[in-house]
């Protein structure tokens, strides 16, 4: 009598499905076909690196700068890192580029990647402790073929960032070439320093098609009353002595009155963190406020080249020159802080933050931002629930400390408003409906007055 074999397929079928399950908890589950699921990724690289760049930038171009080209490099690496990231995870449209990355790259180190490779390129001194770090961060991602591609893809996003900011206009032999007249800016005590980094005016925007595009219109006439009574407000509030400011108008002139750049970073990180903002989210966040606030730069330079309007110090000084009875001269006059070397209108301070709140509220789809700000000047804190609050600090905080009239603040953060529009409306886009949202918000967030 010979055995049976009705139940070898069984027991063969029995020892497959063994194999198969210990498979899957190795490997874990196959990728369907077309599936694009790329590593996990932890965003706190994005933050780490920001702040090597804030460093960075800092030992290089000096803390206290006072012009508007420490925001430029930050849109630099902020839309690098962007790129590395969108063009692996597929969630947003890439800023200017549209080559994708492979699915299964990592976009935490196609990001540390890239964000290392633009500051070396353009911080070359600072290599040896940018290499550390990046070493560093790399460290900390596990080996294997996700890293060794994400790292590719992140070193060809910076080298299309940096091709495509070649020739733009940085360092240009611009020169602010007006003659001295009533209401024409001239270098401001005590170091009379000539105007700072003037090509900024004439850069090639990030976003925008012109540094022109929306300049706003003139500063208020000499003789008009509007001039009268805002170069008296600064004469009385912004008065280094003897000024009828309160001690919270004090502090807030003086806790806006230090690096703004360094402030919106640090703010950008608390808010990434704490909302627990995915890698993409994180990346799209950075990129879009550090454009638009780059491009609210050159809008700025643009009209002070354009304008070439005084400072208040000059205005007040010489105001027994500029025709209008209304405006008393004080020639013994002084502003609480040194005044910045660059005209008046319009103020970068204003449409910087401008620009970074109308982008932010209109990524969010709302004017509830959840920003906290701190300021190294007063070692202090704020936490700014709106969009429009922080900007009439802001307003207010360059009259207060002397250095602009109100007209020069308000036209700043409705330009840097227009920009924040512009930049939501015409790049970050969503690419799946997965990340769909709520339509960007087109409602200002610059206060009507600017008063408080």
């Amino acid at each position: 009598m010979h055995a049976s074999t009705s139940g070898r397929p069984a027991a063969v079928g029995a020892v497959m499905s063994l194999i198969l399950l210990l498979v899957t908890v190795l490997n874990g589950p196959p990728a369907s076909a077309g599936s694009h699921v790329p590593p996990a990724a932890d965003p706190a690289a994005i933050r780490e690196w920001n702040t090597i760049a804030t460093d960075t930038i800092s030992a290089n171009l000096g803390a206290t700068r006072p012009s508007g080209q420490v925001v430029i490099w930050h849109g630099f690496v902020s839309a690098a890192v962007y790129n590395a990231v969108v063009g692996i995870r597929g969630d947003y449209a890439p800023y200017k580029w549209r080559v994708r990355g492979p699915a299964g790259a990592s976009p935490e180190a196609a990001a540390v990647a890239a964000a290392h490779r633009v500051l070396v390129t353009y911080f070359p001194a600072s290599q040896a402790s940018l290499d550390a770090a990046y070493a560093e961060s790399l460290a900390r991602i596990p080996a294997g073929s996700a890293k060794t591609q994400g790292v590719a893809f992140g070193e060809r996003a910076a080298a299309h960032l940096i091709d495509l900011r070649e020739g733009d206009g940085r360092g240009a032999p611009v020169q602010f070439t007006t003659p001295p007249a009533p209401g024409v800016w001239r270098p401001t005590p005590p170091g009379h320093l000539p105007f700072i980094d003037p090509w900024l005016g004439r850069l090639r925007p990030m976003l925008l098609t012109d540094p022109a595009q929306f300049r706003p219109g003139p500063p208020p006439a000499l003789s008009s009353a509007r001039y009268a009574r805002e170069v008296n407000e600064v004469r009385t509030m912004g008065a280094r002595t003897g000024s009828s400011r309160t001690a919270f108008q004090t502090e807030t002139a003086l806790f806006f009155g230090g690096n703004l750049a360094v402030q919106v970073q640090a703010a950008l990180r608390d808010h990434t963190a704490r909302h627990r903002l995915g890698i993409a989210e994180t990346a799209r966040l950075f990129a879009a406020a550090n454009t638009s606030a780059t491009d609210a730069v050159v809008a700025s330079w643009d009209a002070k080249l354009h304008y070439g309007r005084w400072r208040p110090i000059t205005a007040i000084h010489l105001a027994h020159t500029d025709g209008n009875p209304a405006a008393a001269p004080d020639p013994q006059w002084q502003p609480l802080l040194v005044t910045p070397p660059h005209p008046d209108y319009l103020s970068g301070h204003a449409a910087v933050a401008g620009a970074v709140t109308q982008t932010l509220s209109g990524l969010l789809g709302t004017l509830r931002l959840d920003l906290t700000f701190f300021s190294e000047a007063t070692g202090t804190t704020r936490h700014y629930d709106h969009a429009h609050r922080l900007n009439e600090d802001m307003i207010n905080a360059r009259v207060w400390a002397g250095i602009h009239v109100r007209s020069a603040d308000v036209a700043g953060c409705r330009a840097g408003n227009r920009i924040g529009v512009w930049a939501v409306t015409h790049y970050f886009q969503p690419l799946r409906s997965s990340h769909a949202q709520a339509a960007p918000t087109a409602r200002p967030t610059c206060p009507q007055t600017g008063m408080r």
